[in-house]
């Protein structure tokens, strides 16, 4: 699915984000990746979606090499690559069914495509009933499923989630957990980057460590351990 093949990223005038990364991630896997603020967690999902290129090294997606990615791609790439991020960046004066349907209409997609897309992965984050409330009626957790329910609607095999639970509290990050797992389980494969570690812990999937720019960690059924 995913290849990173001696991956290093540098910032002017001498910061060194990454650093002879190596990494393959399985199809329908579920990794988390773990490190403190600024050791190059960001950077990686950054690559990995093409918001920016290595400065050394080849990254493969499928089979396609992105390394070198032209601008007029990307959008095929990210249609594939689901993307959630802590902050929700949902649009305050649609509803639930808007701001779903909102991903598949900047792509064309026709209103018969989007009537049939959006009420299904509103089913699979658990928001039915649910899709005529705006944004200001949604709790922190429905907000973000909203998010990743948009995410899927293109049905990438691949989902991203950076930080998707460092703004709630721990009864909806285990319910936004807990779909994310539901998601993994339908063949998706999910890269989960956080620094909780009761979360990690209680997934007990793999996990990748990365310090000062470096992989330094790879366990099949890991822990957090910094």
């Amino acid at each position: 699915m995913i290849k990173f093949i001696n991956i290093s990223k540098y910032y002017k005038p001498n910061i060194v984000a990454l650093k002879n990364v190596n990494l393959e991630i399985e199809p329908s896997e579920f990794v988390s990746i773990v490190g403190q603020s600024g050791t190059g967690k960001t950077t990686l999902i950054r690559l990995l979606i093409a918001e920016e290129k290595p400065s050394e090294g080849r990254i493969t997606v499928g089979g396609w090499d992105i390394t070198n990615i032209k601008s007029r791609e990307v959008p095929y790439l990210r249609r594939q690559i689901g993307v959630v991020f802590q902050d929700f960046k949902l649009l305050p004066k649609k509803t639930v069914f808007e701001n779903i349907a909102f991903a598949l209409q900047t792509c064309g997609s026709p209103k018969e495509t989007i009537n049939r897309i959006v009420p299904q992965v509103v089913k699979i984050v658990g928001l039915e009933g649910k899709a005529d409330r705006y944004p200001f009626q949604l709790s922190g957790g429905e907000a973000q499923r909203v998010v990743i329910a948009r995410s899927l609607v293109h049905k990438p095999k691949l989902l991203v989630a950076d930080e998707p639970t460092g703004n709630l509290d721990s009864i909806n990050t285990r319910e936004i957990i807990d779909l994310l797992k539901k998601i993994n389980e339908l063949g998706t494969t999910v890269i989960l980057v956080t620094h909780n570690r009761d979360v990690v812990n209680g997934l007990k999937k793999r996990v990748i460590t990365i310090d000062e720019g470096q992989i330094i960690g790879d366990q099949s059924k890991g822990r957090y351990v910094l």
